[in-house]
């Protein structure tokens, strides 16, 4: 049928016109939140997840903490994407967040991916924050924001790891635009609040020893707790020593008024996760990572 015969009335549009088509971006929320149960262990309360965003609840032998794996069902974000997740932990709960996977951000052309956090940790909770590593890719576009409310004695560790494409597949990361803010508060009272942004060109600025000394791997790690200043102060002294051995990465860390603050660079993914291992396992008292950081 020759489609000039019918021509389109001024009200009507071609369904798949180049002008306006937009390509469908993912949206996410996922909700969770823990109560104390039998025995001392920490059972769920309520979950929600929506659109593409998914929580899942792993059998964890051997400890009394709850672990939630996050999963990003639409396999990476781009421009105009948005996730987020709300973590609550009531009193005397143990938690960990984690992601199934490390979470891709493509290069975007419409904008940065929009990716939320909101945790909050009643007192004498414990809740560790700890998703595999970011990859960011060449044009790649991302605003990141966590924010924490921490309760009375509320203990609560965060790690955040990026990586600048993969080394092994030869690939070269020029262009990003990345945006990190977390902001801590204890009491509702600000303990902590951090800012990082890169922009332009990291291959260039990258190459300075007060940002990345030419590394494709950094990470950022916080714990926040309500022990002493002694007591901080010989647990900077043990993760100090564990840093130590790793001499191809930059580690910094530094200890202040109910908190340690850890920062770090690597020459790759690789050697970064093999430097955090330890670090993670020596500010969660000795408890294993979740198992998917290992299989």
């Amino acid at each position: 049928m020759n489609a000039a015969l019918f021509p389109l009335s001024a009200e009507q549009s071609p369904p798949f016109s180049a002008s306006s088509s937009r390509a469908e971006r993912a949206a996410g929320e996922g909700r969770i939140s823990l109560k104390l149960g039998a025995e001392g262990a920490t059972k769920l309360d309520r979950l929600y997840q929506q659109g593409c965003a998914k929580i899942r609840l792993p059998k964890v032998y051997g400890s009394n903490a709850l672990e939630a794996v996050l999963i990003n069902s639409s396999g990476g974000l781009t421009g105009g994407d948005r996730l987020s997740w709300d973590i609550k932990a009531a009193s005397g709960t143990h938690g960990v967040a984690t992601t199934q996977a490390c979470e891709k951000i493509y290069k975007s052309d419409e904008g940065p991916a929009e990716l939320s956090t909101a945790i909050t940790v009643a007192d004498g909770a414990r809740f560790d924050w700890l998703p595999q590593e970011s990859i960011l890719f060449d044009r790649a576009r991302l605003s990141r924001r966590m924010t924490v409310n921490l309760t009375g004695s509320a203990r609560f560790l965060a790690l955040e790891a990026v990586l600048l494409g993969r080394l092994a597949m030869g690939e070269k990361v020029h262009d990003i635009g990345f945006s990190d803010r977390w902001i801590i508060r204890r009491n509702n009272r600000l303990i902590h609040a951090d800012a990082l942004s890169f922009q332009g060109d990291v291959i260039a600025f990258g190459k300075s020893p007060s940002t990345l000394s030419g590394h494709q791997a950094f990470a950022s790690l916080c714990y926040c707790g309500p022990e002493d200043s002694d007591q901080l102060e010989c647990k900077l002294a043990e993760a100090r020593a564990l840093a130590a051995a790793f001499t191809d990465c930059h580690i910094g860390l530094s200890a202040m008024p109910g908190k340690i603050i850890l920062r770090m660079t690597a020459p790759d993914g690789l050697q970064l996760r093999a430097a955090l291992i330890p670090l993670i396992t020596l500010f969660r008292s000795g408890a294993p990572l979740p198992r998917v950081w290992t299989t």
